[in-house]
């Protein structure tokens, strides 16, 4: 079984398993199912907003695909969750990437 059918397997069994909805957003970035990949995102936030590794790696699928605008809201959701969370590693991550967005890198 691959890892996405594998994923999903989990997923029907416990729909709020954190791990691995974002195992499956993972799986599909990694892919290059970019719209998928999203959307899992997307399901993952709504359901566990504090899960800040979600709104970076996000961040990242849209940046990687010129979306730089979404990618900057993303981050933004993703430190204040950090802030929320007091994960200071997270935060220092995500501000990097936005700090290198902002300047275009």
């Amino acid at each position: 079984m691959d890892k996405i059918a594998a994923l999903t397997e989990i997923l029907t069994q416990d729909p709020s398993n954190a791990f691995a909805r974002y195992g499956l957003a993972m799986e599909h970035a990694n892919q290059g199912n970019v719209e998928t990949a999203l959307a899992e995102f997307q399901k993952l936030l709504a359901d566990h907003p504090d899960y800040t590794a979600g709104y970076f790696m996000a961040a990242q699928t849209l940046a990687k695909v010129g979306r730089t605008d979404e990618a900057k809201i993303r981050l933004n959701e993703g430190i204040a969750a950090a802030r929320r969370t007091a994960n200071h590693h997270a935060l220092s991550e995500m501000q990097a990437m936005l700090d290198d967005l902002e300047l275009g890198l």
